[in-house]
């Protein structure tokens, strides 16, 4: 073995050192990169099944308001927003329509005395099943699927 190919001390403590330092530093650091890209590589559908309570708190034949709260998640931001929606039973079955109007956005109210939903916003008017009566909406009130389960309503939930 010639001189050349040998190595030295100091050579093999220097290479071992960057061996373990480069180990420990993947050991570190790779969670750690891990932790950082894992909000932004989380996918969320934004669906979620709604119970709205029990088909009794739903009179039939009028529409009813009821709201709740989702909370959003994007990266280690949680925004939490109030929805509304109008449950209308009729008989075994149920209907639901979002409480925004379709033109901007504003929320619309259920007169029981006037029988439709009104947008204050520019007088938009609504019949009992969502469609536009008068008014600049461009189309219905959006509709979102329904059931009753054991006694009490479901709403499907979908964000957008």
């Amino acid at each position: 073995m010639s001189e050349s190919d040998s190595v030295g001390r100091r050579e093999f403590v220097g290479v071992v050192t960057a061996l373990l330092g480069s180990i420990m530093a993947a050991v570190v650091g790779l969670p750690a990169i891990g932790y950082m890209l894992a909000p932004a590589l989380k996918a969320s559908t934004g669906e979620a099944k709604i119970e709205a309570g029990p088909v009794e708190n739903y009179p039939e034949g009028t529409p009813t308001l009821f709201t709740f709260t989702r909370t959003k998640v994007n990266g280690w931001e949680k925004t939490a927003n109030s929805y509304g929606v109008y449950v209308l039973r009729q008989g075994d079955t149920v209907s639901v329509l979002s409480n925004r109007c379709t033109h901007l956005s504003c929320r619309v109210k259920w007169s029981d005395s006037e029988g439709d939903y009104h947008c204050p916003c520019h007088d938009a008017v609504f019949d009992k099943q969502g469609k536009v009566v008068s008014g600049p909406p461009p189309r219905p009130l959006d509709s979102l699927p329904a059931s009753i389960e054991n006694g009490k309503v479901y709403i499907q939930w979908k964000e957008g």
